[in-house]
């Protein structure tokens, strides 16, 4: 009988002894990659840095005593040195989570590297719909944008405008020439038509020749499928040629509240743009927002709408690590997509079984400068897009680990 005893409480501890060995290292480690030198640092940058550690204090151990840090680094916007930097993590530096990844192309090879392996992809910045399309991985959940949901819902919300002829001015890698794609697809679609097209580099400072092309083109709309710095130069110089004095409609893809702020509501009144996030909503968005200003190094700044995915998805992975025991994605990523309710930041949201995050997508014009009350009062809403008609459908998805 004492020998019984003697085995059930070494079968009772090693059991408790492996559940705690769950969480690798005793500490669960979140990477924020992203670009925190180049066209991305005021939309991402140290911003994302610092909304993840704002999940990690809320999630506060997760009333379990886990504990969590919090690393960054910069992926300069090139796939090798953002799959290097990943594969660090993964192998040496036992890193858990990577979450944010603004650039499609950075994106997608560090979804490709982490498939299968125990580290989860939280891609709340990277906006290829390939994610969960032909490159779906059950590693990956995909917060905010995504190609197909700006493409779709920007022109679908154009168009019920009566934009119906479009010219694009689009950024040649994968995010622009998705956005396009998806765009000129709904369009077409609906009767509209493409009159034409300009593909520029990344980080390209003179548009004069592209937006003189679309203005001679007599498009009803110019649609910006960039982001970042080139976005702004475009408005800029679009402002410059008078465009939207002339009636032409200028409507930016992937333009955030920073990207106003940087460029100036004066020059950026009128711009039509679509967002997942903006501060001013409601009171749980402007108490985060609040409190992101307030963070070190922030001076003041509101949060973007990939900060504020930052910020969700780093605090739905913790309490998924909390409600499994485990920081494997094989039991984490399971968990999280059980996920049916509010977020504080993005509304109704649930994550369905392709790693889509499904929440309202809000068109907005920005404002003229005298309508503005107060600093970062930028927005005027629109219209409202459903998250049940903001993504593709799940069954359009293509995911491979969806029968």
């Amino acid at each position: 009988m004492k020998q019984l005893k003697w085995t059930l409480a070494l079968a009772a501890s090693l059991m408790t002894g492996a559940a705690s060995a769950q969480i690798s290292d005793n500490v669960v480690r979140v990477g924020v990659l992203n670009d925190i030198s180049g066209i991305f640092q005021d939309t991402n940058g140290m911003g994302s840095v610092e909304a993840a550690r704002m999940a990690a204090e809320d999630f506060n151990g997760g009333g379990k005593g886990i504990k969590v840090e919090i690393v960054y680094a910069d992926h300069q916007n090139k796939a090798d040195v953002g799959n290097a930097i990943a594969r660090k993590w993964l192998d040496v530096e036992g890193v858990d989570a990577i979450v944010d990844v603004p650039n499609s192309a950075v994106g997608l090879s560090i979804n490709s590297l982490l498939r299968d392996s125990r580290m989860t992809f939280l891609a709340s910045s990277t906006a290829s719909s390939d994610l969960t399309g032909k490159a779906c991985s059950p590693n990956t959940i995909q917060w905010v944008n995504d190609a197909w949901a700006t493409g779709n819902t920007t022109a679908a919300a154009m168009m019920s405008r009566g934009g119906k002829d479009w010219y694009f001015l689009t950024v040649d890698y994968a995010l622009g020439k998705g956005i396009e794609a998806e765009a000129q697809k709904y369009i077409e679609g609906h009767g509209g038509k493409v009159l034409g097209s300009s593909k520029h580099p990344l980080g390209t400072s003179d548009f004069a020749s592209f937006l003189l092309q679309a203005q001679s083109s007599k498009a009803q709309v110019i649609g910006l499928a960039n982001a970042g710095g080139d976005t702004i130069n475009a408005v800029k110089q679009a402002a410059e040629f008078g465009i939207q004095q002339s009636g032409q409609k200028l409507v930016a893809f992937l333009l955030f509240i920073n990207d106003v702020h940087g460029m100036g509501i004066k020059v950026a009144q009128g711009l039509q743009l679509m967002e997942a996030f903006y501060w001013d909503m409601n009171e749980d968005t402007r108490a985060f927002a609040k409190r992101f200003a307030a963070r070190p190094g922030m001076n003041g700044k509101m949060p973007s709408g990939n900060q504020a995915g930052v910020y969700a998805s780093t605090l739905a992975y913790l309490n998924a690590v909390a409600a499994t025991g485990s920081d494997n994605a094989k039991n984490v990523v399971p968990e999280m997509k059980k996920f049916r309710g509010k977020d504080k930041l993005f509304g109704d949201t649930a994550i369905r079984q392709d790693g889509r995050v499904v929440h309202p997508m809000y068109l907005f014009e920005v404002k003229k400068p005298d309508e503005s009350k107060y600093p970062y009062d930028y927005y005027k809403l629109v219209s409202t897009i459903p998250a049940d008609q903001a993504f593709r459908p799940l069954a359009e998805g293509g995911c491979e680990l969806v029968k």
